[in-house]
């Protein structure tokens, strides 16, 4: 491998951070853990080497020096422990989805069909990829299905069509319509109480502990506002930030209809894919719902990451895809080890104390402040500080409980207002990083979005939808 200097400064920030002194109320361990995270963060933004790469590398550094775990076969099993996550399995299952929509050429049809329908020009295409996760968005309480195992393997075949491919092409349309897409999924995530599994278990969290509570109909009103104009501008947005490079193309609607005619009516392998896809909807949709009896299942419930192995499975003996095609998928599997290496890390960081430590010391210097200041403040901490976070989950598990009771103990401060504002952040805060929500991965991993860029535009449209919630829901929250 080149030596370079993005390859020398991952290294140098690990070595900084490891020779400061250890600040108070940490120990070494979390601290000297801290700049391994740091390292890595920093050696994915300046893609120092492959993505999958950075992530074995930093998690075996974190596992050998004993850092989470003293003993080496209980650090070995935490190494590990992140490739028996759901999620991850999810986002695999998702490649291999679009293994199934490339091979039977359903994907390249709906992609036609979108093409025709919307294509003429690209802000349309934009429109037209925003629309169809908001419709999947109220009955797909996983936003991974949704995005990555539905709507991506779609939209990933829409590129190619204007002759936008991964790497030197990907500016022509692939960039604009993949980060519409992406950009997108995180606004409907927040827009809907069961557009995201996490959204419900922080309600419980919130329930427990500063004994707020909303509906379904309440959660959609209160984020309303926003949820709908932000539906309106990412395309928007996405299209000033993304720059396509082909901003119209008449004649790309006339040769979609002759494409559509070339092939014909819908293949066996079209027919078996559309109904395996529909399979996995209504599986994902009522599989989810406790009060929905599904035959051959031993209960009401079928985990997400479930559908897609059976799905998969299907496919298989079917025909639809073959087991070397999976094998051959080299995106699924750089994805599966960046990923996986990333989850391991940043739970890692929870599980020492470190996101503890650096709760409580937020929260002491909210101690006098008034309520509206502490409210921006506390919910700033809840948003940005996902940066330390791969999963929602865990991140409303870990920090919610912290800034609700900082935020209790602030005379005056509205704790409705409070927990909904941390509640509808979830979603949104998916955008910022290629390892903040489950589908990230995937889109990161495409091709079609600059490594760079994928750090740039959450950034961007990060500060676009946290200014959102403070200057539209906040204080709509307050009127309803």
């Amino acid at each position: 491998m080149k030596i370079t200097w993005k390859t020398v400064v991952p290294l140098l920030i690990w070595l900084a951070l490891y020779l400061v002194p250890v600040p108070a109320g940490l120990n070494a361990n979390q601290w000297h853990y801290f700049a391994i995270f740091a390292a890595v963060i920093a050696a994915l933004i300046l893609e120092s080497m492959p993505v999958g790469a950075v992530g074995v590398i930093g998690l075996t550094f974190a596992g050998i020096s004993g850092y989470v775990e003293h003993d080496p076969n209980k650090a070995l099993r935490w190494m590990l422990g992140g490739f028996s996550e759901s999620t991850v399995w999810l986002i695999v299952g998702a490649f291999v989805f679009s293994i199934g929509y490339r091979k039977s050429g359903l994907g390249r049809r709906l992609a036609l069909l979108l093409v025709h329908s919307l294509g003429r020009r690209t802000i349309g295409l934009g429109y037209a990829v925003a629309f169809s996760d908001l419709v999947l968005a109220p009955a797909t309480p996983s936003n991974t299905a949704r995005s990555g195992g539905t709507i991506y393997p779609i939209v990933s075949n829409i590129p190619r069509i204007y002759g936008s491919e991964p790497g030197p092409t990907a500016g022509r349309i692939g960039t604009y319509v993949m980060w519409t897409a992406f950009a997108t999924t995180a606004v409907t995530s927040s827009l809907f109480l069961t557009a995201l599994a996490p959204n419900a278990a922080a309600l419980s969290i919130a329930r427990k502990i500063a004994g707020v509570d909303v509906g379904w109909s309440q959660w959609f009103i209160g984020f309303a506002p926003l949820g709908i104009l932000l539906l309106i501008l990412v395309p928007l947005l996405s299209y000033m930030i993304c720059r396509p490079e082909v901003k119209e193309s008449p004649e790309i609607v006339e040769w979609s209809s002759n494409e559509l005619k070339t092939m014909g009516p819908l293949s066996r392998n079209e027919w078996i894919m559309a109904a395996l896809v529909l399979l996995a909807m209504f599986l994902w949709i009522c599989g989810s719902n406790p009060t929905i009896s599904l035959p051959l299942v031993g209960s009401n419930f079928i985990n997400a990451t479930m559908v897609v192995f059976v799905v998969i499975s299907l496919m298989l003996l079917t025909g639809v895809i073959e087991f070397e095609d999976i094998v051959r998928e080299k995106s699924a599997w750089e994805v599966f080890f960046y990923f996986t290496s990333l989850l391991t890390l940043s739970s890692g960081l929870n599980e020492i104390g470190f996101i503890k430590w650096v709760a409580e010391g937020y929260a002491k210097e909210l101690a006098g402040l008034g309520p509206t200041v502490g409210m921006i403040l506390l919910v700033s901490f809840f948003f940005w500080v996902h940066y330390f976070f791969s999963s929602i989950t865990s991140h409303a598990a870990a920090v919610l409980p912290v800034v609700l009771a900082v935020g209790s103990s602030i005379p005056g401060l509205s704790m409705p207002t409070l927990t909904l504002l941390c509640v509808y952040s979830l979603g949104l805060m998916g955008v910022i990083s290629p390892y903040a929500t489950g589908p990230a991965p995937m889109y990161y991993g495409s091709g079609y979005i600059g490594k760079g860029d994928f750090w740039k535009f959450g950034l961007i449209f990060g500060v676009i939808y946290f200014a959102g919630l403070l200057l539209i829901v906040m204080p709509w929250l307050r009127v309803v």
